[in-house]
């Protein structure tokens, strides 16, 4: 008996409950099924159908991801003007659109045409996707429903992998293009999916208007935003630095990496929903991104032994410092979910998500170099001023959230209350 409860409280944490938390589940696990296609299989595309060399590839994916950066805060004013399920499946039909158009992009110019419009619509998907999630549900059920689209985005992801593989052993261009016009459909599925979810209730508007640009000024929530972001490098440590640290610095065998992938998707697939518990109120997710920037300052401590190991006790102590790694990645993923779902202001939610999101993107932009720089290049003692510098962000951002929740927002912004109702 003691068994089958244990199993069945497995199960309820990987599986969401029926309702609107398993439908938005479901929804992310079919969009991740396509995006993981992509990302297993986009850069062989770029150089095998398009004919693009390495630099035109890396100089577009730059030149998207400044557009992406420009347009995040612009762009959730849209999804609060039009409403974000509106804005959610405006952008997918352009998604399906672009990712169709592809195979005809002709050179450069072409390419980077439709990367620019993907990155901008992906932004404002991206927005519009948290603001629909936080709007309709409870405010005790969000982080817990976010929780559950994590872990079934992974699997989605496995799943697109596996598909990508299968592309990369055909090698062929007409696979190649085929790989893409799959996504498309994924992209038509996903936006007929959600344009069925149920209707939001409407928001009050605030009666004298303010600028897009507005929460760029609110220093208090930009500032969370910015610790948040930086917390947000758990990401960059597991795909980039880590790789980059086992392969320099270590004798570790190269096949670890591709383990410690696997190793990242199974914990969470299977302990997200667990680890997101207590993070559904402000200072509860203030503490949950401490608890994250600290297991990040412990995998900071505990990587460089990697290093002075040999044999099978280097794989150990790889492994230890992977698990602690992605414990703060469930951890601090769930705090900033609490955080993001918390502060902003009901009327303004999309921009105020736009501008939360700038923290992580400032992280991307700085994280790959300067952590391989301090961690990697110089051998592992530069591993101990990053465990500082994550120890620090965790040690502020609680006082940073208390100090945004005394602050008031932007004028106007209460939220109407009624009931939801299904699309026809």
């Amino acid at each position: 008996m003691g068994a089958r409860e244990s199993i069945r409280t497995a199960v309820r944490h990987v599986v969401p409950p029926a309702g609107l938390t398993r439908a938005l589940a479901v929804q992310a696990m079919v969009f991740a099924v396509g995006h993981g296609v992509f990302l297993a299989g986009s850069t062989v595309f770029f150089t095998r159908a398009l004919g693009l060399s390495p630099a035109q590839v890396g100089l577009g994916l730059s030149l998207a991801a400044g557009a992406s950066l420009l347009g995040t805060v612009p762009l959730g004013g849209l999804t609060d003007r039009y409403g974000p399920q509106r804005v959610w499946v405006v952008c997918l039909l352009l998604d399906a659109g672009l990712f169709a158009a592809y195979p005809f992009a002709g050179g450069f110019a072409g390419f980077l045409a439709v990367v620019m419009a993907l990155a901008v619509t992906g932004a404002a998907t991206g927005v519009a996707r948290q603001v629909y999630s936080i709007n309709v549900l409870r405010p005790e059920e969000r982080v817990t429903a976010m929780a559950y689209q994590r872990s079934s985005k992974n699997v989605g992801f496995g799943m697109g992998a596996l598909i990508s593989g299968l592309v990369l052993a055909v090698d062929t261009i007409w696979a190649y293009r085929g790989m893409v016009w799959f996504i498309a459909v994924v992209l038509l599925v996903t936006a007929v999916f959600v344009r069925r979810l149920p209707r939001l209730p409407e928001v009050t508007r605030p009666t004298e208007p303010t600028s897009r640009l507005a929460v760029l000024r609110d220093r208090p929530f930009m500032t969370v935003a910015l610790l948040s972001g930086l917390l947000s490098a758990h990401q960059t440590l597991y795909v980039t630095v880590l790789p980059l640290w086992i392969l320099t610095c270590t004798d570790a065998p190269k096949t670890i990496i591709a383990a410690l992938v696997l190793l990242n998707t199974v914990l969470i697939v299977l302990f997200q929903v667990r680890a997101s518990r207590g993070a559904d109120t402000a200072p509860g997710a203030a503490r949950a991104s401490r608890r994250g920037a600290v297991l990040i300052a412990a995998f900071c401590v505990l990587l460089p032994v990697s290093g002075a190991t040999r044999g099978a006790l280097t794989v150990v102590a790889l492994v230890a410092a992977a698990t602690v790694l992605i414990m703060a990645e469930m951890v601090e993923s769930a705090g900033t979910w609490g955080l993001t779902a918390t502060l902003p202001p009901a009327a303004h939610r999309g921009a105020y998500v736009g501008a939360f999101g700038l923290g992580s993107q400032v992280q991307l932009l700085i994280a790959p170099a300067g952590l391989t720089a301090l961690g990697v290049s110089t051998g592992g003692w530069g591993w101990y001023p990053a465990a500082a510098i994550f120890t620090l962000v965790g040690l502020v951002i609680v006082p940073a959230v208390a100090r945004v929740e005394r602050t008031p927002r932007l004028p106007g912004v209460a939220a109407s209350t009624g009931s939801v109702t299904l699309v026809p």
